[in-house]
């Protein structure tokens, strides 16, 4: 790997996107990032907390919307001339890919096809990364690994599915060099304010009540952003192409769980800030992510636990508290 190496992250207003943008700058590297839109308030970008990076790291921003500027972001990827293009960029949520899902699959699927028959034909790119989904897998029991069949039970699932099923035939037929990511619920400092992580500590913090949903009995595993931005660089630099990474941690607990323990690590009744409400429309139960083929051939592992990252991201609650109070709480849709 020579430090040169540039790479081009779309997507990069994205929590795990600026997430890994900051675990880029730390290592010295050139990055070009594009969302859609404009960069968010500083309190969601962990890249502009930390001034002092080493010599050489630099990091260029351009608004470029993939439904919209296809052609503009291609002629910033050319101009740039990466080694690696990591994409974040997709339209998420899950339950509100209900309400309409023609936006998910315009965004998921057919500008993501448009972008890859442009990328397919790139000189010098070494790998593509596409972040995926567990959710493609839907519910399932026991250990998921990489080779459990697609199983999507949402509009957001099913076309994320779609996009990785195009992907391979373009592995297959062009030897396109893509990778894929799937993690487990990402979180950490910097977190839109929707999630639970986040969302639980601000409402404590601002004396609000947090519903949750069906109980919290749905059960999932909780991995930092620095951890999968680490997992993520080592994708793109060690994974072979046509094949799919599960980046998740050993400890699974119950949403309800979690919400009890950062109650704990505030100092607050659980059954005094929390509202129990019905369940959100096919919502999977469990995902039980087998990580082991990233540990064992990327030499990757999980080194931020829940309680200390639970930790930071407080203390960046606490930090940005006045910032974060002229944000939204809730899911802004933009089509």
């Amino acid at each position: 790997m020579h430090m040169s190496e540039r790479i081009f992250v779309i997507g990069s207003n994205s929590f795990t996107g600026a997430s890994f943008v900051d675990h880029l700058l730390a290592q010295g590297r050139e990055i070009f990032g594009t969302s859609r839109s404009a960069e968010p308030a500083g309190c969601f970008l962990p890249y502009r907390w930390t001034p002092a990076r080493p010599t050489g790291a630099s990091f260029r921003f351009a608004k470029l919307d993939l439904n919209h500027d296809l052609d503009g972001l291609m002629d910033a990827i050319r101009e740039f001339q990466p080694a690696y293009v990591v994409n974040f960029a997709a339209q998420s949520m899950v339950a509100e890919s209900w309400l309409h899902p023609e936006h998910w699959y315009q965004t998921n699927v057919v500008a993501n096809v448009k972008l890859h028959e442009q990328l397919r034909k790139l000189p010098g790119l070494k790998k593509y990364v596409h972040v995926s989904t567990p959710e493609v897998y839907g519910s399932c029991s026991g250990d998921v690994t990489e080779t459990q069949p697609f199983n999507p039970s949402t509009p957001y699932a099913a076309s994320r599915a779609a996009c990785d099923l195009h992907l391979l035939t373009f592995f297959k037929q062009h030897h396109f060099p893509v990778t894929f990511t799937r993690a487990a619920n990402v979180y950490g400092p910097g977190q839109q304010l929707y999630r639970i992580i986040p969302r639980t500590i601000f409402f404590i913090k601002t004396g609000r009540k947090l519903q949750l949903h069906g109980g919290g009995r749905s059960v999932r595993s909780f991995i930092h952003a620095r951890d999968v931005a680490e997992a993520t660089l080592r994708v793109a630099e060690q994974g072979s192409a046509g094949e799919c990474y599960h980046l998740s941690t050993d400890l699974y607990l119950s949403i309800r769980e979690l919400v009890e323990r950062i109650c704990t690590r505030l100092g607050v009744p659980f059954n005094e800030v929390v509202e129990v409400v019905g369940d959100r429309p096919g919502k999977d139960a469990a995902y039980l992510l087998d990580s082991t083929k990233a540990r064992q051939t990327l030499g990757w592992r999980d080194r931020i636990s829940l309680d200390q990252g639970l930790d930071e991201t407080i203390a960046w609650v606490e930090g940005q508290l006045t910032e974060l109070k002229q944000q939204p709480t809730d899911y802004q849709h933009k089509p």
